[in-house]
């Protein structure tokens, strides 16, 4: 049945295609929500593993299946140009957009600092950190249905320990589940609304793919630097945090043998 199901999806459009694998880590960063809101696992240096787990499925992903084939198809200038260009995007929408990191805090423009509730800057910083993620699996869906399973199913999986990571600060916080996990829900949402985006405007011109591929990859690696693996070692769980990263690397690996 499986079978059946892929061989029809590869025969749609391919936004469809996009859409349809970009639903894989929506959902999958839903139920991670959900046990964030009844705690499961719900100290806080799990919570440092689970994004170590996410910073080390991003790194792989980024290499082996957005950068490598950017260079593949169009060389390694376009490649570079498309690599930089994500790594600027997420920096600008960082500093114009004003959000709040959970343990950072507040970021963005001082004259907004006082008009946007902090639950709210919470949100923006999240759409933020998920733009990568879509783009990177609009790009492979675009590259093929085989490259864009594969980077839905890795992007789901680390996507599990980040809706965790969405969700439970904020009902700690709250003593509230409702508003979180509708949260969380957005987060997934918010990867599916750009994975369409980035499909439609590879689908204008396929000699935009190399560079859509490579600036997904910059932006994934600049939020894996900037901001993942900062936050996992803030609070004296480094050894837990590297364990998750390693064991995020090492599936993401697998991933790619197995279904690559």
């Amino acid at each position: 049945m499986l079978e059946s199901m892929l061989h029809g999806l590869a025969g749609h459009g391919l936004a469809t295609r996009a859409f349809v694998l970009s639903l894989i880590p929506a959902t999958l960063t839903s139920i991670g929500g959900l046990f964030g809101a009844i705690g499961l696992l719900g100290r806080e240096k799990h919570l440092d593993a689970g994004l170590g787990f996410s910073a080390g499925v991003m790194l792989v992903a980024s290499f082996t299946s957005l950068l490598l084939p950017s260079i593949e198809i169009g060389g390694i200038t376009i490649a570079t140009l498309g690599f930089l260009a994500g790594i600027v995007l997420i920096i600008v929408l960082d500093r114009i957009l004003p959000h709040e990191h959970l343990i950072k805090g507040y970021e963005g423009p001082e004259t907004l600092a006082r008009r946007l509730r902090k639950i709210w800057l919470i949100v923006i910083a999240i759409l933020i950190h998920n733009l990568p993620e879509g783009m990177a699996v609009g790009a492979s869906a675009v590259q093929g249905l085989e490259n864009g399973l594969l980077m839905a199913l890795a992007i789901g999986l680390q996507d599990i320990p980040e809706g965790f990571a969405v969700v439970y600060p904020l009902v700690m916080v709250n003593r509230k589940i409702g508003l979180p996990i509708a949260i969380g829900v957005l987060s997934g949402l918010s990867e599916t609304v750009m994975a369409v985006i980035i499909a439609l405007i590879s689908s204008r011109s396929f000699s935009l793919l190399p560079l859509t591929l490579a600036l997904a990859a910059g932006a994934m690696i600049y939020v894996v630097s900037h901001e993942i693996l900062p936050e996992t070692h803030r609070k004296g769980h480094e050894w837990l945090a590297s364990l998750g990263f390693i064991t995020g690397f090492l599936v993401m690996l697998w991933l790619d043998v197995l279904l690559g």
